[in-house]
């Protein structure tokens, strides 16, 4: 008989695009309960271990993370099975890196180094906003916080710029046409590019329909779009190939040049 949750993750189901070779083991790291979910974040111990490279076993990972080496949003983790996702930024005081996570165009995570400056804040999604106690009016974000008095022009699906020290908002960006997205679920994960319109359709998904820097429209549902600029300026730096993908012949093609 099974009692309570479930602790283990079985390394066939573990998400894709953590890219783990489905041959070195039966099981797979779970993430901790946190704030992001399970399919849509990365541990910490796939990071040190299976993109950066700075452990070779599960042991060695553990010695990183209880050193409190790892800062993910300005706050140490020691836990290496915590759930970093879209937009957090990992701080490594030793080696003086920086990171963003975001997405690259084949819907997979990339460690984006950032430079120090970019690191004090980072942008998240604003997911609903509302009153609590005493009226007072906050907005939850797509990675859990509760901000309390936000500007009252911020409603939901717009981005807030939080400063990571502090937890304060520094400023805010309307989901409008004219405005820069990122995708971060569906088909076209990880594409940049402007708003064109948004179809609006009560009671089912509305559709956000997006054009990226050389010309090509594509279409996705509004949960799946998180603004990350104002007009066509990106507030963060992009990564490789700037949200750009490429089609098979392209791709295939920069794969040859190299």
């Amino acid at each position: 008989m099974a009692r309570g949750p479930v602790k283990h993750l079985k390394r066939r189901f573990a998400p894709s695009h953590w890219m783990l070779d489905k041959l070195k083991g039966r099981w797979a790291p779970k993430p901790s309960a946190g704030p992001h979910k399970l399919r849509e974040c990365m541990p910490l111990i796939v990071m040190l271990r299976e993109r950066l490279k700075y452990a070779l076993t599960y042991r060695e990972v553990k010695m990183i993370v209880m050193q409190r080496l790892i800062k993910v949003d300005g706050k140490v983790r020691t836990d290496m099975f915590f759930p970093a996702g879209f937009m957090d930024v990992v701080q490594i005081e030793q080696t003086k890196e920086n990171f963003r996570l975001l997405y690259d165009t084949k819907g997979k995570f990339v460690l984006h180094k950032i430079v120090k400056e970019e690191a004090t804040y980072k942008l998240c999604g604003v997911k609903k906003v509302t009153r609590g106690p005493k009226g007072t009016p906050y907005c939850i974000t797509h990675d859990g916080r509760t901000l309390r008095y936000p500007d009252p022009d911020v409603k939901t699906n717009d981005t807030v710029r939080v400063d990571i020290t502090t937890g304060k908002i520094l400023d805010f960006v309307k989901f409008e046409a004219g405005n820069t997205v990122m995708i971060k679920g569906g088909n076209n994960m990880g594409r940049v590019g402007v708003i064109m319109h948004r179809e609006r359709h009560p009671g089912s998904f509305e559709i956000v329909h997006i054009k990226d820097a050389v010309g090509h429209t594509f279409s996705t549902r509004l949960t799946n779009v998180f603004v990350v600029g104002k007009g066509t300026k990106p507030w963060i730096s992009l990564p490789k190939g700037n949200g750009i993908k490429l089609s098979i012949v392209e791709d295939r093609n920069a794969k040859m040049s190299k």
